[in-house]
């Protein structure tokens, strides 16, 4: 089923709904797709529009947060297995191929200051920054229903692109000089390319990806968070939520309870994709911070390897009535692992939708990447 625009808003800011939301959030793993088709997937199964998941449409708001380096992506070396390529940061990355689908860097531009101020000017602003077609494009959508979303760089994760994960965390203490002038130039840009945007359009949600957990924890602890990082989405927060925007969505796998409340200070009010096997359980944070922060996904999908009976405790759990009161995307809390039977899958999306009193439409449409 699609949603409107406001819909979804009312539903994230735990408003009055008819009923609840309930998504597939990335996909299926590589290979998967494969293993289905075996067991006797149809086209629109395979393609997960046969689940008829809901879904909003949303258009970007015309705003270019990326690096501009003027570097082409370009292939060195292209295998069975795997392929070797330069991206758009100059860096060597390796993709393998039946098992991922994001490639490894080999190497990173951005050791010192010396190398961050060759490549500074990456990150600046400037006027064509801004795709002001696009932006018009986007009032026009929004008018019809769309959800308007801004997508910027991640406090964590562009710096960890640029250094690497262990170069990062320890810049932090070693060179925070270096680690300063980045965020400064991150959130200068950001702030000047919103505040010109959300002069002519609302963006209804903003959105950024981090990654910044593993399974024992966040990379960073709340000081650095509170530090470094809250300063930059509070300030990008306070302006264009001053302007109309009601959602500011964190995407990061991992577990995040110990930097939860320095986010909310700085006004991220949507949390994903809530990883179960990493100790996140957004039934206990619900408890813990009610209405202060709304999520997406929470499902455990490794439970789609276990029986029956399993999915459907997981799903009592995790769908209990006081989940249902808005506030909520109901999904599995990543891809869609290799090996999970077709036929748990099923029954996962039936006993989810009886659950929730969705009429389950067979062949109907209704899936689109809901990582916002």
């Amino acid at each position: 089923m699609k949603w409107t625009r406001d819909a979804y808003i009312e539903l994230m800011t735990f408003g009055d709904v008819p009923r609840q939301m309930f998504v597939e959030l990335f996909g299926p793993l590589v290979g998967l797709e494969d293993e289905w088709l075996k067991q006797g997937a149809t086209h629109e199964e395979l393609t997960l529009t046969g689940f008829d998941f809901d879904y909003v449409h949303q258009v970007d708001c015309g705003g270019n947060f990326n690096v501009l380096s003027g570097i082409k992506p370009s292939i060195i070396e292209d295998t069975d297995t795997y392929t070797i390529s330069i991206d758009e940061f100059g860096r060597k990355t390796k993709l393998i191929k039946n098992s991922a689908t994001i490639p490894l860097p080999l190497n990173h531009p951005v050791t010192d200051m010396d190398s961050w101020l060759k490549i500074k000017h990456w990150f600046t602003f400037s006027e064509d920054r801004i795709n002001w077609k696009q932006v018009e494009k986007a009032k026009h959508e929004q008018k019809h229903g769309a959800l308007i979303t801004a997508g910027i760089q991640g406090g964590f994760d562009l710096p960890r692109q640029l250094m690497g994960e262990e170069a990062i965390c320890f810049c932090y203490y070693d060179q925070k000089e270096l680690m300063q002038d980045m965020m400064d130039t991150l959130m200068d840009t950001t702030i000047k390319v919103l505040d010109r945007i959300s002069d002519h359009l609302v963006i209804d949600n903003l959105c950024a990806h981090e990654d910044m957990a593993g399974k024992s924890g966040p990379l960073v602890g709340p000081g650095i968070v509170h530090e470094f990082i809250k300063p930059y989405y509070a300030k990008a927060w306070d302006v264009v939520s001053s302007k109309g925007t009601r959602l500011f969505s964190l995407d990061s796998d991992g577990n995040m309870n110990a930097i939860i409340d320095p986010l909310l200070d700085a006004g991220v009010n949507i949390l994903y994709p809530i990883e179960p096997a990493a100790g996140m359980d957004m039934v206990e944070l619900r408890s813990k911070y009610g209405n202060r922060l709304a999520f997406k996904g929470g499902i455990d999908k490794f439970v789609l390897f276990k029986n029956k009976h399993a999915i459907r405790q997981e799903l009592e759990y995790k769908l209990q009535p006081c989940m249902q009161k808005g506030g909520t995307v109901f999904g599995i809390d990543h891809r869609i692992p290799n090996g999970v039977p077709l036929e748990s899958y099923r029954y996962y999306v039936k006993t989810a939708k009886e659950i929730l009193n969705i009429p389950d439409k067979k062949n109907g449409r209704g899936w689109a990447r809901m990582a916002f």
